[in-house]
């Protein structure tokens, strides 16, 4: 008996030992995720991020610290067809501070690498801004001033909308010919240059590979990849082929990667087409009160949860998109930019925002040295955002 239970001792401890492995790793680690919805989702839901949303959304204040986020930008969107988007940018501004500013022994707004370390010193959350699409400044430079006076740290050029001055990723593949220019025009290469003498990191994730080419081009600061993956591995509009992977690299930039499960899984689609057959008419319906194709995917992914279980790729496929990176241009180049409650399906295993640790449990599986995945989680980020930071006069 005595022989039995030390031997069963024996095969647990290493088990243990491995788990308190990567958590420990994970949560001594700064972590960063460059996108995270929950501003939009939040006001369309009528919910507050300090509340406990469990069930409701893939992030809270509460589930946030369980998955040992210590920075979070807080995507700041809406649709291209929304009247006033500059107003709407500042209202999601607010909410977000109205709920740093009720949290204050949880929450505390980074502006610059530093106060990000601050903020872990103090076992807070950094709140940090990105503007997903270029089309909320109205085309006017003052408005990327204000915006960046505000605290928003990073622009994405365009969202799937274009912008009279650059042009977006669905719309130089799906109406090319229809298209008035590619890529940046005069006033779009302004933008960069003020985004660079701001401060403000060029988010290329979303755009037209035109726009890509121009941006890397003009900018003179390492770029942000927000929340992209491979196209070599999921041929898809929104990911990066091998030249512009490369071309980041050479940039000195990051690509933090997509968790969609339809950015990092080629076939996903073709199982979501038959889901969509499946439910024809309610879809219809749907799109019939709101035009947006996301919003009719939001709702049908949320009735038919369990329907939709089946659709979820492996988490090992999202991995491999890491590897991809890491194999191309070096560890020093990839990090994580969930979508975490901007998107209707996860892979596996990626529920929400607490199982984050797992991606640290599959990367020291997959044989990446501790001082790589501390790269991975949030260095190369704080390098990349130092590095934008305006010189000091």
């Amino acid at each position: 008996m005595i022989k039995t239970t030390i031997a069963c001792l024996l095969y647990f401890v290493p088990l243990i030992t491995s788990a308190q492995a990567y958590k420990k790793l994970h949560f001594n680690s700064i972590v960063v995720d460059t996108h995270n919805d929950i501003p939009s989702t939040a006001i369309e839901k009528g919910v507050s991020f300090d509340e406990n949303l469990q069930t409701k959304t893939h992030s809270d204040l509460q589930r946030m610290a369980a998955g040992g986020v210590d920075a979070q930008f807080f995507s700041i969107w809406c649709d291209g067809n929304k009247q006033n988007p500059y107003a709407w940018a500042n209202r999601e501004i607010d909410t977000v501070l109205a709920w740093t500013n009720r949290n204050p022994d949880k929450m505390i707004q980074a502006f610059t690498a530093a106060d990000i370390k601050n903020a872990v010193a103090q076992k807070k959350l950094a709140v940090l801004f990105g503007v997903e699409g270029g089309h909320m400044i109205e085309n006017d430079l003052n408005k990327l001033d204000a915006l960046y006076n505000r605290g928003v740290r990073y622009m994405t050029i365009t969202w799937n909308n274009s912008t009279p001055w650059a042009t977006s990723a669905l719309d130089e593949t799906t109406r090319a010919d229809s298209l008035k220019h590619k890529g940046l025009t005069d006033f779009g290469k302004q933008v960069i240059k003020q985004m660079n003498e701001l401060g403000m990191l060029v988010d290329l994730s979303h755009v037209g590979e035109q726009t890509f080419w121009d941006a890397i081009n003009v900018t003179t600061k390492p770029v942000l990849v927000s929340h992209s993956c491979v196209y070599n591995l999921c041929p898809h509009r929104r990911n990066l082929k091998d030249d512009q992977i490369k071309a980041v690299g050479k940039n000195g930039g990051v690509i933090h990667l997509n968790f969609y499960s339809g950015f990092i899984d080629s076939s996903f689609d073709r199982r979501t087409d038959l889901f969509n057959n499946n439910h024809k008419a309610e879809r219809d319906s749907l799109l019939k009160q709101n035009p947006e194709p996301y919003f009719a995917d939001v709702f049908l992914f949320t009735k038919y949860a369990e329907e939709v279980k089946s659709l979820r790729p492996p988490l090992s496929l999202l991995i491999d998109h890491l590897d991809y990176i890491v194999k191309l241009i070096g560890v020093d180049h990839v990090g994580l930019g969930s979508d975490f409650d901007g998107v209707n399906s996860l892979p596996q295993q990626l529920d929400d925002v607490t199982t984050m640790p797992l991606i640290t449990k599959e990367l020291l599986a997959r044989g990446y040295s501790k001082k790589d995945i501390r790269k991975i989680l949030g260095e190369n980020f704080l390098r990349v955002f130092k590095a934008n930071e305006p010189d000091k006069k």
